[in-house]
């Protein structure tokens, strides 16, 4: 690992950029070439989810590690309590536990893998980050944890394939034995869990705060009752605006029976935090629910409207039955060049409805079609 340099990577880099194969990246890196080529394909994948194009990281370490932006965001959100001390015990390639580090006195960075470890030192270093011990270690271990003395244990753990359903103890390190381990230590505890996890699944109390980034539902963290703000709230970033649970609103949700002359697409974050009334509360204008699906959540109003709480608003331009010949002969008439569907149906029944709905269809303006019932919404996003 130590004979990996820079100079190799970017040479990597050029090389995959350019379509050669296994034979030139062989012959062109040395015997390290598999490794040297992991890391330049995490690289250039990674180019939207952190500031620098230099990190250090396989793939493995690149799926698992956090986004740049929630990373900050979580560190700055540590930093009102004064923190002046934190352990990530399941590190991975650092990105987490180097923002936090920006923000406290002394931090701990475990991994029982010893490449992430590496990658996470360096990476550290590329920040200019100096306050980190870097443990390769069993953070479950009784002479792990002897060595920590910090006043927040962090985790963010990985996540199996796919299950029905996620649990706690499925995860690797399970925060189950993370919080066994460390509890004579600390009450204050952050976890990094599947948003999808039932929040009855999680024994203790504390805060869920789901984040949404760049209009996806990114991260759910659990902080235990110490660092909690709320039971709930939902985070959009880079905006960085906030809802919290408030039980003493007065409940306003009503279900529209039809669409209005606007459409507000809720992010899902505020969806799977259950804020959709204080939502509701926040909008500067009266909406009504519309839809609410698992991969869409919308309301309706009749006043225009632009706000940080909202993923999009879309005026709507027409409403006709649910019939992808029709729905083209509007778009057509009207002027669309392009269309987006925003419905749920099968992916190979998703395919055969776009092309017909798309078929000839020329021009600047793009509509966005929605599924409500059996009638199409048309809508234009502003």
């Amino acid at each position: 690992m130590m004979e990996i340099t820079e100079e190799l990577i970017k040479l990597a880099e050029e090389l995959i950029r350019k379509g050669y194969g296994e034979k030139k990246l062989r012959a062109s890196l040395g015997k390290d070439w598999k490794l040297i080529a992991e890391i330049a394909r995490a690289r250039i994948r990674a180019k939207d989810k952190f500031s620098r194009n230099d990190l250090w990281m396989d793939l493995e370490g690149l799926r698992y590690a956090t986004h740049e932006v929630v990373a900050k965001y979580r560190a700055e959100r540590l930093e009102e309590f004064g923190i002046k001390s934190i352990a990530d015990v399941s590190c991975g390639i650092g990105i987490q536990i180097i923002f936090y580090a920006m923000k406290v006195d002394r931090a701990y960075g475990i991994d029982i893998d010893p490449l992430k470890i590496e990658f996470a030192r360096r990476n550290a270093k590329k920040y200019g980050v100096s306050n980190i011990e870097f443990i390769n270690a069993d953070s479950l271990a009784p002479e792990t944890i002897d060595r920590i003395d910090a006043e927040v244990v962090f985790s963010d753990p990985a996540r199996p394939p796919e299950m029905p359903e996620r649990k706690l103890e499925d995860l690797l390190p399970s925060p189950l034995e993370v919080y066994t381990a460390y509890k004579k230590k600390t009450d204050a505890f952050i976890f990094d869990l599947p948003p999808q996890i039932r929040r009855e699944k999680v024994p203790w109390k504390g805060e869920f705060e789901y984040i949404d980034i760049f209009g996806a539902l990114n991260r759910l963290t659990f902080y235990t009752e110490p660092l909690a703000k709320a039971e709930r709230s939902a985070v959009i970033l880079p905006a960085g605006v906030r809802i919290e649970s408030n039980p003493n609103l007065e409940n306003i949700v009503e279900w529209a029976t039809e669409p209005g002359e606007y459409l507000y697409e809720i992010p899902q974050s505020l969806d799977y935090a259950d804020l959709i009334n204080e939502l509701l509360h926040a909008l500067p204008v009266e909406a009504k629910m519309l839809m609410r699906e698992k991969r869409r959540v919308l309301a309706t109003g009749n006043e225009e409207v632009k706000s940080p709480y909202l993923k999009r608003t879309y005026h709507v331009v027409g409403i006709l039955p649910f019939h992808p010949v029709r729905i083209n002969d509007f778009l057509r008439k009207e002027g669309f060049g392009r269309a987006t569907l925003r419905i749920s149906v099968p992916e190979s029944e998703y395919w055969r409805i776009r092309k017909k709905i798309e078929e000839n269809l020329k021009g600047e303006r793009r509509a966005f079609v929605f599924k409500i019932g059996e009638k199409a919404v048309i809508a234009e996003e502003l």
